[in-house]
């Protein structure tokens, strides 16, 4: 008789310290708590070839926010995985898409917010990235993703602006952050990568 174990492979995240340099690792799903302590994240906004911008919703199964609009992408790098990586990967894991390279926007962007008995806590660098849809044909986890749909940045930034579209309280932050590099995601400038938490920058 053989027995079959299944390792389901633990996922780490990189904790921090108030400056951003790292303090060590811990299990992902351990950490997320109403203690969490601060943590390397990444958000990512994905344009098609018309500039429209991907707007997820999290699969209702998720323990943090179930259901709610955000950004495209979002994840937390592996120990010893650069952030630019771990963003491709995840890009790939969730929604099937594979992009050549990803563009830092915000690489000082930090929050804190609470969802009942959990508290997110991150310092979360955010990204865009660009995908030919005519080229690329998108399958989203339904683990992580429970739909999709390509909207207008123009109309989004504006309705997120004016509390018209909810959508989670870091992506929020995220568009007011992002409305001041310019309306036009195509023309907003790559940040100096010296600006990242010292954590990123030593992955």
């Amino acid at each position: 008789m053989f027995c079959l174990v299944v390792c389901s492979v633990v996922e780490e995240v990189v904790l921090l310290d108030e400056s951003g340099q790292a303090l060590g690792t811990a299990d992902k799903i351990s950490v997320h708590h109403d203690q969490t302590p601060l943590h390397l994240a990444f958000s990512c906004y994905l344009f098609n070839e018309t500039g429209q911008f991907l707007l997820t919703r999290r699969a209702e199964s998720k323990r943090v926010f179930p259901g709610v609009w955000t950004n495209s992408c979002c994840g937390h790098p592996g120990p010893g995985e650069a952030v630019p990586d771990a963003v491709r990967r995840r890009l790939d894991q969730e929604l099937g898409i594979t992009v050549p390279s990803v563009t830092l926007v915000l690489p000082r962007f930090r929050y804190r917010a609470r969802m009942d008995e959990v508290v997110e806590n991150e310092m979360c660098p955010v990204y865009a990235a660009w995908v030919d849809t005519r080229q690329h044909h998108m399958s989203p986890d339904p683990a992580e993703i429970a739909d999709v749909k390509w909207v207008g940045w123009d109309d989004f930034r504006v309705e997120v602006l004016a509390g018209q579209q909810l959508v989670s309280p870091w992506c929020a932050l995220q568009v007011a952050e992002l409305e001041r590099l310019g309306p036009d995601p195509r023309a907003w400038p790559a940040a100096d990568e010296s600006g990242l938490p010292p954590a990123a920058l030593s992955t």
